[in-house]
């Protein structure tokens, strides 16, 4: 860790290490971008863990350019008081404090801003769609001193950086872009048109600033898009932006349309945008940051050793252990808790409106989920050794409780271990190493192999069981359910190679869709039966847009508003609105119909006095982010 844990200067500037915080909306914001207690404890921890930088969350410099209800914003005098509470926490906490102001553009709503949204042209959002108002002269000029007035903002509230956001589709992006940007005037056409308004925007800044203030630029380097940039177009625009007043660029990827490059999913390779900024840097005389990927200080180590950033940005690894610099300079690799690309972050923000985590529970409630030494040391059985009866246990044992674990199979993981079996899932595998490692360390007594029955309870004797048994697969009522052909989802997802059959999934859920892109990996035949309109009902956004593409890649064909009928030895009748009955051959039917908790020893247990908890598929079928959030609530208030 020599290089990551090196020291850099720009302008200034000093930086304890290589390691930054880039921008990542928190969604802990009031409803109007008012800093709350919450946020400022966010970025606290953050900035406690050891990285050099944090750059804050984007904050809007106009009011028609949020992009959300809950983003940060810098376009009035009066939330400077409140960033200003977040730039000292992360300075006092060793930290440099940066922030970077944004414009969304056509990125946005009418529901959001009361009006149609502003653009370079008259294209409309590929995500968001609906009518945008294309912007006058005067109203870009009024825009770039709107940039400026933020940018005073931004000193006046105590940052030592400021980034602006030329990258992810927002407005500085949709000029720079030919995707979005169609104009035919001094803003528009060639890469000097389309470079003017940010060059405008640099310069305000600059004039506002003065010339030792350093500013960052955001650039997506590749759009991934038909007309959209290319690496070598955003090089050459970085040649025309950076003599305006750019200190240092980070280096990211994707647009509206392709954000699968901007939260880069599971799919995706560690570190997939470090060659992009390693291009980047030998094109300019700046320092560049890279981000996108970078989990695991061991790769953020390499990508400083050979030279392809000058900083690295770590994101959705500091929500999932805001302590990861301080561990991996201490050497406590096995105490990370590493980022699992399961974008569990961004679904929660579109879907719950705040941003929580799969592998940290304790995101976004840092100071209510406090772990606080117990006031009586009490002896818990945990049965079940999945995700949340394993946090259960460690929560619990970090508290002082004596833990014994017991799990009926031979490894722990619960539906984690068939959940990692799919190529794209195996990061999965990292949060058992992480909970198992962190069990032993806390004293908890794992027990494998161990089916717990009612007479062993009664044996122990212990203070408090918590059953975490999982689910059984809900096996739908079908005739021929009993034929060989038949298998649950499990079978298919135990990490051996399956035979090459032609295949039926009944089921098109997150489950389903899993099962068949694993089979079609294995050069499978594979067709998905599915009740719904639509499959892949449940899956992360992100993850849904690349895995579908890839199962179309693949050949997976999706028969949706249909129900099955039977099954035969030779495949499966169904039955659709169109055609009626019909018949698919297979050599194998995989059942993805969901899964019901399996309470058995909860209800032999429940009347004989123990104190007994559920969590977990137990309670209710789920995710693993529920399980572990009601594991990790469960041991702490015990």
């Amino acid at each position: 860790m020599q290089r990551l844990f090196s020291s850099f200067q720009i302008k200034g500037l000093h930086f304890k290490n290589r390691i930054v915080m880039p921008p990542l909306a928190s969604f802990l914001l009031d409803r109007d971008g008012t800093v709350t207690d919450k946020a400022v404890e966010h970025y606290r921890m953050r900035a406690a863990g050891g990285p050099a930088m944090i750059i804050m969350e984007a904050c809007a410099v106009s009011r028609e350019g949020i992009v959300s209800f809950h983003q940060a914003r810098i376009d009035e005098d009066r939330f400077v008081e409140g960033l200003s509470k977040i730039a000292r926490v992360i300075k006092a906490e060793g930290a440099i404090p940066a922030v970077q102001i944004h414009h969304g553009g056509r990125q946005t709503s009418v529901k959001v801003i009361g009006r149609n949204p502003l653009a370079p042209s008259p294209l409309p959002c590929p995500a968001i769609r609906g009518e945008v108002e294309a912007l006058t002269v005067s109203g870009i000029r009024e825009l770039v001193q709107k940039f400026g007035d933020a940018a005073v903002r931004v000193r006046e509230a105590g940052f030592e950086l400021l980034e602006l956001h030329g990258a992810h589709g927002y407005l500085i992006n949709q000029f720079l872009s030919p995707f979005s940007n169609i104009r035919q005037d001094a803003y528009g056409g060639d890469l000097e048109g389309r470079t003017r308004f940010a060059r405008e925007v640099l310069q305000e800044v600059r004039r506002r600033l003065g010339p030792d203030f350093p500013v960052s630029f955001k650039i997506s380097a590749q759009e991934f898009v038909p007309n959209g940039l290319t690496l070598e177009e955003s090089i050459a625009a970085l040649r025309i932006l950076i003599p305006e007043g750019i200190d240092m660029v980070q280096v990211s990827a994707g647009n509206d349309a392709t954000p699968e490059w901007i939260c880069q999913p599971m799919f995706m390779k560690k570190a997939c945008l470090a060659d992009s900024a390693r291009a980047v840097k030998k094109a300019v005389n700046i320092p560049v940051m890279s981000v996108g990927r970078i989990n695991d200080p061991f790769i953020a180590e390499r990508i400083i050793a050979e030279e392809k950033a000058d900083l690295v940005c770590i994101g959705r690894g500091l929500l999932a252990d805001p302590e990861m610099p301080k561990k991996a300079k201490e050497g406590r690799f096995d105490d990370i808790r590493t980022c699992i690309a399961c974008n569990t972050c961004m679904e929660s923000i579109f879907k719950k409106g705040r941003v929580e985590c799969l592998v940290n529970p304790t995101l976004g409630r840092e100071r209510e989920m406090a772990v606080i030494p117990a006031k009586r040391i009490r002896k818990i059985m945990v049965v079940g050794g999945g995700p949340g009866g394993m946090d259960a246990s460690l929560v619990a044992a970090q508290r002082g409780h004596r833990v014994d674990l017991y799990e009926k199979g031979p490894v722990l993981g619960g539906q984690l271990i068939p959940g990692s079996a799919t190529s794209y899932k195996k990061e999965m595998l990292s949060l058992i190493r992480f909970q198992s490692k962190q069990m032993r360390r806390y004293g908890v007594r794992v027990h494998l192999n161990r089916e717990i029955q009612l007479k062993d309870v009664l044996s122990e004797k212990p203070d408090v069981v918590i059953v975490a048994t999982g689910s059984l697969p809900a096996v739908p009522p079908l005739e021929g359910i009993e034929h060989e052909i038949v298998c649950s989802f499990s079978s298919v997802l135990d990490g051996k190679r399956p035979p090459p059959r032609e295949t039926v999934v009944i089921g098109g859920g997150p489950t389903g869709c899993e099962v068949a892109f694993h089979l079609s990996e294995q050069g499978c035949p594979v067709t998905v039966v599915e009740m719904l309109p639509k499959a892949g009902k449940g899956l992360e956004a992100i993850t849904k847009k690349v895995l579908f593409e890839k199962l179309a890649a693949n050949g997976v064909r999706f028969l949706t508003g249909c129900r099955p009928l039977r099954i035969s030895t030779q495949g499966v009748w169904i039955k659709d609105a169109e055609d009626g009955e019909r018949f698919l051959p297979a050599g194998r039917v995989v059942l993805a119909t969901g899964i019901r908790p399996n309470t058995v020893l909860y209800d032999r247990i429940k009347d004989m006095g123990f104190e007994v908890y559920r969590i977990g598929d137990c309670l209710e079928p789920r995710t693993a982010k529920d399980a572990i959030l009601e594991g990790a609530r469960l041991g702490r208030a015990l």
